[in-house]
């Protein structure tokens, strides 16, 4: 499978069709998917008729998106209008859609075409997509080892070669904790840059949608045709990106490296060779400086007081009578009804969220957990902004570990949840984050993990196109 961008440029100047390049997809995921299981749903019947179209306008000479014939994975909590979406529930399963998403009707605009639905941890709440109701996703680097989550499905199948462009979300490092453990480029916009409307939201104040691919330079084009404003998102920003570069970071940047982003759990591999790019960086001509970011070890708990009690919230309207599946019973009070269809329709992981977030809303308890919790996330959120005050970037590690085995943490919630502690805090203070792959001699995939003042986004691709390239 070729990049995005030779894609486009193969399609628009009639060296091949966009049929051509579904039919190598499809072909791609045959072969594959036994044994990566990325994907939820293959819309074989939708991908090739939407190819046919847009080959039939360029037979007509019409002008052509910037995603023009290329297949795109979509994460199975994106509404996609015809296509089945589930969430990695049994409590949607089929469920279809009757809208796109924002993100969706942006991408058939550049002429992209939707090829399936991806895995993912059950309504994204997990980073090993082992939480997924339709079994876990491998990583294609080492079949024995989990893809990181949630956004594992998407990631996966960039990494294995059957698409060059993904959607994903990050509700606390979705996006980059899988693009670190697969060895490709994710990217977490700033909070509001990309729409969210036919999202179907875990933690509405923390989640975004966002781009993976195989290299930067696809990672940018992708995430050009993502932003902008979008009237039917209350908390979208008027920030379009006009134009997206990947050349010129500037070699005099100022990068932060906070002392806690290696703190304890961070293997001492992912230590040595973060510090090694992080040394080329300096070699460059760049002012790297190790600082101390005092709140941020009050991040992970902030992260998940938060992303629980909004998920209690978000996760209430599943009762099983509108759409989804339902327990066929003759029951007729709607506390029992309601009660039977989550049981049976919900994972253990969701049941123990939806718990913990119900307990720190309830009486007595809402002061003492989550309010005290959003005073810390504004404290993190001033103490990052200071630091952008006077560097550029910040950068650390993006997980404290290589790709863990499959059933290795499963049933150790508090182990999983430590996986998510250097990410977090770009999700609590809403900045954008990439994830880099380390080319390097070790044969285990690690990421660096940049982060840059809002809605700066281009930097973070400067950066990690220079790192790409170069480092």
């Amino acid at each position: 499978m070729e990049t995005a961008r030779k894609i486009v440029e193969m399609v628009k100047s009639h060296q091949c069709s966009a049929e051509d390049q579904v039919n190598l997809a499809l072909q791609r995921i045959k072969e594959v998917e036994p044994e990566i299981h990325a994907f939820i749903k293959v819309a074989e019947d939708q991908a090739i008729q939407s190819a046919r179209e847009i080959d039939a306008r360029i037979t007509r000479g019409e002008k052509m998106g910037s995603l023009c014939g290329v297949p795109i994975a979509v994460k199975d909590v994106i509404s996609t209008a015809n296509i089945e979406t589930t969430c990695g529930s049994k409590i949607l399963k089929g469920y279809i859609p009757p809208f796109d998403a924002t993100v969706i009707e942006r991408l058939k605009q550049e002429g992209a075409i939707i090829i399936g639905k991806t895995n993912t941890d059950e309504f994204a709440m997990g980073n090993s997509t082992e939480f997924s109701s339709f079994g876990p996703t491998k990583n294609p680097r080492d079949k024995t080892r989990v893809p990181g989550g949630s956004s594992g499905g998407s990631a996966a199948a960039v990494a294995s070669l059957e698409v060059p462009l993904a959607l994903g979300t990050d509700t606390g490092g979705s996006i980059r904790c899988p693009a670190a453990f697969c060895g490709i480029v994710g990217l977490k916009p700033t909070y509001g840059r990309v729409s969210r409307y036919g999202l179907i939201s875990y933690a509405n104040s923390l989640e975004q949608i966002g781009p993976l691919a195989r290299n930067v330079d696809d990672c940018a084009i992708l995430m050009k045709c993502l932003a902008g404003w979008d009237p039917r998102d209350s908390t979208s920003y008027e920030s379009p990106m006009k134009k997206v570069s990947t050349k010129g970071f500037s070699i005099k940047s100022k990068i932060a490296v906070p002392k806690q982003f290696f703190g304890e759990g961070t293997e001492d591999l992912v230590k040595k060779e973060v510090w090694r790019i992080l040394d080329r960086l300096s070699e460059f001509g760049c002012i790297v400086e190790e600082i101390s970011l005092n709140n941020l070890e009050y991040a992970l708990p902030t992260y998940y007081i938060t992303a629980m009690a909004e998920a209690s919230s978000n996760l209430a309207k599943f009762d099983g009578l509108k759409y989804g599946s339902n327990v066929k019973t003759g029951y007729r009070e709607w506390n029992t009804y309601f009660t039977r269809n989550r049981e049976s329709g919900f994972g253990g992981e969701v049941k123990r969220r939806i718990i913990i977030g119900t307990f720190t809303l309830s009486a007595g308890y809402f002061g003492a957990y989550y309010l005290k919790a959003q005073k810390i996330r504004t404290m993190i959120t001033k103490e990052i902004e200071n630091v952008f005050k006077k560097y550029d970037l910040i950068a650390g590690p993006t997980m404290p570990t290589t790709p863990f085995l499959i059933g290795e943490k499963i049933n150790d919630p508090l182990q999983m949840y430590m996986n998510d502690v250097d990410t977090v805090s770009a999700n609590l203070t809403g900045h954008p984050a990439i994830s880099i792959p380390i080319n390097s001699k070790v044969n285990a995939p690690i990421g660096i993990q940049l982060l840059a003042p809002f809605f700066r986004e281009e930097e973070l691709l400067k950066a990690g196109k220079l790192i790409e390239e170069k480092v």
